[in-house]
């Protein structure tokens, strides 16, 4: 799985997953977004949950924003691809430790890799995070369910099990 990232570099760099991506190889960063190859697009504002059966349409390519939380509004998302929004997940980054959907490039990537059935990639791009098996442990049970659904539909079937236990909690 290739994974490329449209960075707009408006976040502390020390913080900054993509940036580390890129050092250790294991994505390639984009600072222009006609530079961005067509793919499978990770945008939270998507229509559509992205599921096991988008791996073909991205050709193998997975896409990221990175970005601030505070600017990731839709018009940042005009990328060239079949746009996807992940399903609920919970950060395991230190800043948004615990908090769904606030996930992290990095974070984000390694979701769609495990729903694709790609765990080893996904162990590979968090290697370089020391709280990256977190984010595979602490997700373990709905990523693995999201990985044996066969569509969109499937997948907000099975979020809308783990939004009804986040709103019981609260």
């Amino acid at each position: 799985m290739e994974c490329h990232v449209y960075y707009e570099g408006d976040d502390d760099p020390k913080k900054c997953t993509a940036r580390r991506l890129e050092k250790f190889d294991k994505a390639i960063l984009h600072r222009r977004m006609e530079q961005v190859p067509y793919g499978v697009v990770l945008n939270p504002h998507a229509e559509q949950a992205l599921s096991p059966a988008d791996a073909e349409d991205g050709l193998g390519t997975l896409v990221a924003l990175d970005c601030s939380w505070e600017s990731a509004e839709a018009a940042a998302f005009r990328m060239n691809g079949v746009h996807r929004a992940l399903p609920f997940l919970v950060a395991a980054n230190p800043v948004n430790y615990g908090r769904p959907f606030q996930l992290t490039t990095v974070e984000a990537l390694a979701a769609a890799c495990c729903i694709f059935d790609e765990y080893e990639a996904a162990e590979t791009l968090l290697e370089p995070f020391r709280w990256g098996e977190t984010f595979l442990t602490l997700n373990e049970e709905p990523l693995r369910r999201y990985s044996e659904c066969a569509d969109s539909s499937e997948i907000v079937a099975v979020q809308d099990d783990y939004l009804a236990a986040e709103d019981e909690q609260q």
